[in-house]
């Protein structure tokens, strides 16, 4: 028998084969000033955390995400940030924060949370505070929020 039409990738005679760089346009900053916004947001998230600000925090990681497939290493960087501060916020003022953002922050919360819960056991990534936080942008945001980042081709 032979096994030799296996190897033969069908979809180079297709016309209609959508590739992923055609379904969303990549982050137009290069690797390394993708990096550097980062860093910057980073030192701000801080500045912001330590006045007590949790809002103004996310609010910088939130905005202007870096994403794609070609800035890994800032893509990386932002989910450390942000977790620094979900797990410097008390469950008592989450639901507050998560009112006070904006629906497109919202929906990129929501995108690494799923993130954060991808990878267990990577850095400070506590499963219970995920979840905890997870709750609370379900209860202020609905069922939409949880639609839009799953169905965003514009990971995180």
């Amino acid at each position: 028998m032979d096994v030799n039409f296996r190897k033969i990738d069908i979809d180079v005679y297709d016309e209609d084969v959508l590739l992923d760089s055609e379904l969303y346009e990549t982050d137009s900053r290069d690797p390394a000033q993708a990096l550097s916004d980062v860093k910057q947001k980073a030192a701000a998230v801080r500045g912001s955390l330590s006045k007590g600000d949790i809002v103004g925090a996310l609010t910088s990681v939130l905005e202007d995400p870096p994403f794609g497939p070609t800035v890994e290493e800032a893509k990386n960087l932002n989910l450390q940030t942000l977790v620094s501060i979900l797990n410097s916020t008390k469950a008592t003022e989450i639901p507050g924060v998560v009112k006070a953002l904006s629906m497109d922050a919202q929906d990129t919360l929501m995108k690494y949370l799923y993130k954060g819960m991808a990878l267990p056991g990577w850095g400070d990534v506590s499963g219970s505070v995920l979840l905890g936080w997870h709750e609370k942008l379900t209860e202020a945001a609905g069922t939409g929020c949880i639609v839009r980042a799953m169905t965003d081709r514009r990971t995180v």
